[in-house]
């Protein structure tokens, strides 16, 4: 019953509309930025490493770090999986064009993050709550978003998570699903309960780690299979644009699987990532959008594709209705393990476990950290709600989500992370763009510095922005 309520929704919030909206504003973001996510890539470098010599907010690393441990997760090896089972090879392919506009996407609306951030403490808070209540002015719209990403972030996507950490790690080893939850939210609790900086320092950690060696031993596979790119890549092409004999009739299936697995997995256009940039000590706006632009990258067009060519090298994937190389193995973790195993016997189940555990708790504490700021910002702007007891409430959410979800069937915890990501892709892409003109102006302020040499700072006055304190103080 439950199955079903949620695919109806899902059928509703996922239709054709949010598809279009979502490439068409990052095409948009792009022709505006004149493409700044391809001209800029060495810039986006250099500013991730960037020092923050302040006692207030996170490193441009570190928020980076943050954000890479919400995007490197079971997007990259789960959704990449369940992409191709419904989309075929071509979902890849969609996959790509909603990293590259994204990265687009990425750029306006981790910028407005940063224009708009308030202090909490020794920490920033920021992100589409804060942005559409300073900047639109439309306190109802930012309260609704704060609700949606703290029952999206704080209860959905960490179901999800649990659920794809338990089975890898029951293919690989028959742990019990319901011990293993238990595992993972003793774990979670530990880490959640000690609060943003000590969710941002084990993720500068892990993330980056896990990343790396996911990609290196990705990369021996597809070194191995040297000679087979040129006909996967033609696969991919043809089956994204329904050429291909075999996967011609389901295109509309790879752009929909495609663009809703890339959207999960970068997180661009949802409202997540920049909620993560905002932690950081910039000097100006701009540079947090263009280090965030980068992780969308990473993320798609390395992390994503590695999984999908070591998937289609080997041929281990089920396409519903069409192909069949894997009878009884659902989508998700089973096919990446299936294919590393056939390259190296018994290696495949236990890596893919370990990685999926690793990818998948980050991503539950970087989720949990963007639904602590939904609530932070509910309990600000109501002014009745008590912040302590509302954020022990979320952790206890989060905790219990962890429990429940993770001997769920698989499709219903993906149908439920499905719901939460596509309210939240709606509110926060609608916001982007009554509020580009903004991050436009922003932008084209920081490309004037930087071609002037000078020293790029941030001056809201100037440019006529309202309403960002935190600049505000900094620029007097």
């Amino acid at each position: 019953m439950l199955q079903q309520i949620m695919d109806s929704i899902n059928g509703i919030l996922w239709s054709n509309a949010l598809i279009l909206l979502a490439l068409l504003s990052g095409l948009y973001y792009t022709i505006r930025t004149k493409g700044a996510q391809f001209r800029y890539i060495k810039l986006m470098t250099h500013y991730m490493f960037e020092k923050n010599d302040s006692n207030v907010g996170r490193s441009a690393f570190q928020s980076f770090a943050l954000t890479m441990s919400t995007r490197v997760g079971t997007g990259n090896i789960a959704g990449v999986a369940s992409a191709i089972s419904i989309g075929g090879p071509g979902a890849i392919f969609w996959m790509w064009a909603s990293a590259i506009l994204g990265a687009g996407t990425t750029i306006i609306e981790c910028t407005l993050a940063q224009i708009y951030k308030s202090t909490d403490g020794d920490e920033y808070r920021g992100g589409p709550q804060y942005f559409i209540d300073k900047g639109l002015g439309i306190k109802w719209y930012a309260m609704l978003f704060a609700v949606c990403s703290i029952f999206a972030l704080g209860f959905c996507t960490p179901g999800m998570q649990s659920n794809a950490i338990a089975d890898a790690m029951y293919v690989a080893f028959g742990t019990n699903k319901l011990m293993l939850g238990v595992i993972v939210a003793i774990l979670a609790s530990l880490i959640i309960f000690g609060g943003i900086k000590r969710i941002s320092k084990f993720a500068e950690l892990i993330a980056p780690v896990m990343a790396i060696i996911y990609l290196c031993i990705s990369i021996v596979m597809i070194v191995a299979h040297f000679t087979e790119i040129p006909a996967v890549f033609a696969l991919i092409f043809k089956s994204a644009f329904g050429t291909d004999a075999v996967f011609g009739g389901i295109v509309g299936n790879a752009v929909m699987m495609g663009v809703k697995r890339g959207i999960y997995s970068n997180e661009a256009g949802m409202g997540t990532a920049s909620q993560a940039a905002a932690t950081a000590k910039v000097s100006h706006p701009a540079k947090s959008g263009l280090v965030q632009a980068m992780s969308v990258y990473i993320d798609s067009i390395f992390v994503c594709t590695s999984t999908a060519l070591v998937i289609i090298f080997t041929g281990m994937y089920n396409v519903d209705g069409i192909v069949e190389n894997l009878p009884g193995i659902q989508a998700g973790p089973g096919y990446v393990q299936n294919a590393i195993d056939t390259f190296i016997p018994g290696f495949g189940s236990v890596f893919v476990a370990l990685a999926m555990l690793f990818f998948a708790f980050t991503t539950i504490l970087g989720n949990y950290y963007a639904a602590e700021t939904g609530a932070a910002y509910v309990c600000k702007a109501s002014k009745k709600i008590n912040q302590k007891y509302l954020l022990t409430a979320l952790r206890i959410a989060t905790l219990a989500a962890i429990l429940i979800f993770c001997s769920k069937p698989s499709v219903l915890a993906w149908a439920m992370a499905d719901v939460g990501m596509g309210v939240m892709s709606w509110l926060n892409l609608i916001a982007l763009l009554l509020l580009s003109n903004t991050a436009i102006k922003v932008f084209k302020d920081f490309e004037e510095q930087y071609k002037l040499n000078k020293e790029i700072v941030f001056n809201p006055e100037k440019l006529g922005i309202k309403n960002t304190e935190v600049w505000e103080k900094e620029s007097k």
